[in-house]
């Protein structure tokens, strides 16, 4: 029996957690709809939580720290903390393998 992250095709559910809009948020929410878009078309819902905003979510989630991305789903539940800007660190982080390295732009 395989997991929901061996399904190929699996829809993903992504939190990007930020500390308000300043430009390592922006930069991150920028970075992560790019691999999602490169990667995920189609195939993704990336919810965007601002911490200061939401502060009850934001703790309930246990986030120490700003910018984390939580993918939800498929299970299991994985955790990017810090600097979104290097795809490939984001795509390692998100559970994904990439057949291909040359079409990651770094």
């Amino acid at each position: 029996m395989s997991t929901p992250a061996a399904e190929p095709g699996a829809c993903y559910v992504l939190r990007l957690y930020i500390a308000s809009l300043t430009p390592r948020s922006m930069a991150a929410i920028r970075c992560v709809r790019a691999v999602c878009e490169t990667h995920l078309h189609g195939r993704y819902d990336l919810e965007i939580i601002d911490v200061y905003e939401q502060p009850t979510v934001a703790r309930e989630a246990q986030i120490v720290a700003a910018p984390t991305l939580i993918r939800q789903f498929p299970l299991p539940l994985r955790r990017l903390i810090g600097d979104m800007g290097d795809q490939r660190r984001v795509l390692t982080g998100l559970g994904l393998s990439v057949k291909d390295s040359r079409t990651l732009e770094t």
